[in-house]
């Protein structure tokens, strides 16, 4: 409970379901505000998608949806209930957006390349995937095409252009911009934002405790034994997990071409991949192609495991069966929350060092990074095989990982969120 008299605090983000580390977040955000005793209200403007569950919330926290109420009668929820301050997460539509900065002073939470790039990629993709550091406008109509920025239409490259440009104008009036990652502020460095206007938050995920998993690191900071130097000491496969969504830029197919060059007759390999996208059928036909062939070609043997989408006991599991963790991304992710998440139970990272990733992946410390410009499979193969190459190796990133992850979450970055959020509404 706060000191103070409790705040009435408004979050707001696209959706009102589970999709990924941004709604994560968000409900990490509410639970971190409710337990302070402030009121809060969430506020969300989709209901999509239907089949992932929706964000848990505390009782008592009050929530309107744009898809449930219709956009006016949502927005004179939110008014009427008067709140002091807004964190906004993300609105899909522009018009919504600029209602809400109406109602109250508001923060931003950059999850992604919102108001700097077209298709919010922030990667070409021709003549090979590779991330793009160019700052947006409309130089950037020129390279949709040849660099294949986004999709083939002229209607859509407009439509988003226009969108992303309301978008960037609509970020100059909040009051405070956060991001996960160096990376990401000097990214709206380059937009002209001010170094007042923006604030890195070193983010935590929880103890290993909280999020179930176990922590098997060791060293002087840590009581755990380490994990064991499984995979490529002769017993058992080498084992390697992907979790997040799977689309094109998320490196799947780059991670499952890596495979046969990673597997030997001494070293099998077993790749899980936990999650799901619009590329989840390809990804799968690619992976019976590859178990299929190993044999002929005189490779080791290699098992691809489709997981689906999971969450809590099962995600946790995952993990503590895991040797490595695969980050194989294309685009220049804003962060990579998943990898310290990892790093808590003593899972080192593989990753290509492209966008917030190098923020927290330090190489040869708490993982391996690979050339990220462009990225390629020989890359990803070679960073993996360089945290593998003995045992003595392997037990020393994992205790970096677990240093590294455990050092983060001493440093209360959630508080920062929440500490300005306060002064904001004490203020209003």
């Amino acid at each position: 409970m706060t000191a103070e008299r409790p705040l009435r605090i408004a979050v707001l983000s696209w959706s009102r379901r589970q999709v990924g580390g941004l709604e994560t977040f968000v409900g990490t955000l509410i639970d971190e505000l409710h337990s302070r005793g402030h009121e809060v209200a969430f506020w969300s403007e989709l209901d999509v998608p239907a089949n992932r569950p929706r964000i848990q919330l505390p009782p008592g926290v009050a929530s309107w949806s744009v898809d449930e109420l219709g956009r006016e009668r949502a927005l004179a929820e939110l008014r009427d209930w008067a709140p002091q301050v807004l964190s906004t997460h993300g609105i899909v539509d522009p018009s919504v957006e600029e209602a809400t900065l109406h109602i109250a002073p508001a923060t931003f939470f950059a999850h992604a390349y919102t108001g700097t790039c077209i298709s919010g990629a922030k990667s070409f993709s021709r003549p090979e995937p590779r991330p793009c550091d160019r700052e947006f406008g409309w130089r950037c109509l020129a390279h949709y095409y040849p660099r294949r920025c986004g999709g083939l239409s002229p209607i859509t490259m407009a439509r988003e252009y226009g969108r992303q440009s309301r978008r960037l104008d609509l970020l100059r009036r909040y009051n405070q911009v956060f991001t996960y990652s160096r990376h990401m502020r000097d990214e709206y460095l380059r937009h002209g934002f001010t170094t007042d206007q923006l604030t890195v938050v070193e983010l935590g995920v929880g103890s290993p405790e909280m999020l179930g998993l176990e922590a098997r690191a060791d060293g002087e900071d840590v009581d755990a034994p380490t994990r064991s130097a499984r995979g490529w000491e002769g017993e058992g496969p080498l084992r390697l997990l992907f979790m997040g969504r799977m689309d094109r830029l998320k490196g799947g197919r780059t991670l499952l071409d890596a495979l046969p060059k990673l597997a030997t007759p001494a070293r099998p390999v077993r790749l899980v991949l936990a999650g799901d996208g619009p590329d989840r059928r390809e990804w799968e036909h690619r992976a019976r192609r590859l178990v299929a062939r190993a044999p002929e070609e005189g490779g080791g043997k290699i098992e691809v495991v489709f997981e689906g989408w999971v969450n809590g006991a099962r995600r946790a599991e995952l993990l503590n069966d895991s040797d490595l963790l695969m980050i194989p991304s294309l685009w220049p992710e804003p962060f990579g929350l998943v990898g310290r998440e990892a790093g808590l139970c003593g899972i080192p990272s593989i990753a290509f060092a492209v966008g917030g990733i190098p923020d927290w992946l330090v190489d040869d410390a708490n993982g391996c990074l690979a050339p990220g410009d462009p990225p390629s499979v020989d890359g990803l193969v070679a960073a993996t095989n360089r945290a593998v190459r003995d045992g003595a190796t392997y037990r020393r990133l994992s205790r970096g990982a677990a240093r590294y992850a455990r050092a983060l979450n001493g440093r209360h970055g959630l508080g920062v969120v929440v500490a300005e959020l306060e002064k904001l509404a004490r203020g209003a």
